[in-house]
Parts: structure tokens; C-alpha cells; sequence
């Protein structure tokens, strides 16, 4: 999912509804799952991958300031 941002990768979920979570898993010191959503058509709503991208744009700020702490 480059789309949202580098190393957020996706996982779907297929029971009688579809699931999707965009997640970062290359962070040594958590996974930071960034959205998860039920979908409803083949095409993934931009709302959600707007979601998805302003929660990696705050973890990577959260990641910055925990840095210099």
C-alpha cells in the first residue's frame, strides 16, 4: 500500500463481509495499525485511504518526537 505510505502493508479479511487493515510492521518497536474498515465494493473509498494516510503522516511525527526524547 505505497499509496499510504512506505513499508504500510495491507491485510484483507474475507468472511461473510470484507475486512481491510492498513498496518506498519517494519518499526522496531511496535506495529502500528493504522486503519481498519469494512468494505463494501471492489474499489477501496477514498475516505478511507485518506484515513489511512494522515494516521502514518501522525505516527511518523510520533516517531520523530519519541526519537528526541
Amino acid at each position: 500500500m505505497s499509496v499510504i505510505g512506505k513499508g504500510v502493508k495491507e491485510i484483507r479479511v474475507w468472511t461473510k463481509n470484507t475486512y481491510r487493515i492498513f498496518y506498519v510492521a517494519e518499526c522496531s518497536e511496535a506495529i502500528y495499525v493504522l486503519h481498519v474498515f469494512e468494505k463494501k465494493t471492489q474499489k477501496t473509498n477514498k475516505k478511507d485511504l485518506e484515513l489511512g494516510k494522515k494516521r502514518y503522516q501522525q505516527m511518523i511525527e510520533l516517531r520523530k518526537e519519541q526519537e528526541f526524547n
